[in-house]
């Protein structure tokens, strides 16, 4: 096993894990478990330590503890279990499918292998999945951005989802304001506004008052993902696919569900 390769690529499964499962912690917490599970039982990585080998041993991790009874979970698995007692399920392959081709660049013939599908079941599970994408109830979503042109694209791709755009804002205090006021399911933020403002400190200050998934698009996602803090779950680079961020959008619905009145009314 080439351990220097492994963890160059943690970062890519670090990301991944996060917009998996919606949280940091949870990610994290299944990352962790995949590298104890390399270093114990090393001939798992069948061929060289390449990304496809480190996620096909991830997502053989994540199937042998999800089928686990709860008294057999490892001790920091089912603390997150118990968490996430009545909330949003962990993904579903349609889902694993989805992340694993437009967030990681996966082939199908990949994904599929990775998952435990056979490619023509994946093919049709996928294609569910990209349906199921375009039939989501639509929702009020908030932008966050300081260039004209960007936040133009974003609502764009905002409506071709379906769902409504509730407010734009450029400036920090106008996004803090608005957030408050017209309270969206959703945020699409940059981090780095006119002048000294900030995205990150406009949405830290949202989330004091209103509970809310986000989804950072910047051109720094070095910037968040330090390692050091807290790191969100949704991070889209600049400059960015359409069909990816459909597809991250999609993902934070679905593990971050809105509340029923954010569900209504948004046209």
């Amino acid at each position: 096993m080439d351990t220097e390769t492994v963890l160059a690529l943690l970062p890519q499964l670090r990301r991944y894990a996060r917009a998996l499962t919606g949280s940091q912690m949870r990610g994290d917490t299944y990352v962790r478990l995949c590298l104890e599970t390399i270093l114990e039982e090393p001939a798992r990585m069948r061929s060289s330590a390449t990304k496809l080998e480190l996620f096909r041993v991830f997502h053989d991790g994540w199937r042998a503890i999800n089928r686990q009874p709860q008294d057999e979970c490892p001790p920091a698995l089912a603390a997150i279990r118990r968490v996430e007692h009545g909330l949003a399920e962990l993904p579903s392959v349609e889902r694993q499918l989805l992340l694993l081709t437009c967030l990681e660049g996966f082939s199908l013939t990949e994904a599929a292998g990775i998952v435990g599908l056979d490619v023509g079941d994946a093919q049709t599970v996928l294609s569910k999945a990209q349906q199921a994408v375009r039939l989501e109830t639509s929702v009020p979503i908030m932008i966050i951005e300081d260039e004209p042109l960007i936040a133009m694209d974003l609502a764009r791709i905002v409506g071709e989802m379906g769902h409504v755009v509730c407010a734009t804002a450029a400036r920090q205090t106008q996004a803090i304001e608005l957030a408050r006021s017209k309270k969206p399911s959703l945020i699409l933020a940059d981090i780095q506004l006119s002048g000294d403002e900030s995205g990150i400190v406009a949405v830290r200050d949202i989330l004091k008052s209103v509970d809310v998934p986000v989804i950072f698009v910047t051109g720094y996602p070095e910037r968040l993902l330090t390692g050091e803090d807290i790191e969100p779950a949704f991070v889209m680079t600049k400059p960015f696919d359409p069909e990816a961020l459909k597809m991250f959008i999609s993902q934070a619905l679905a593990v971050l569900p809105p509340p029923l009145d954010r569900t209504k009314d948004v046209a």
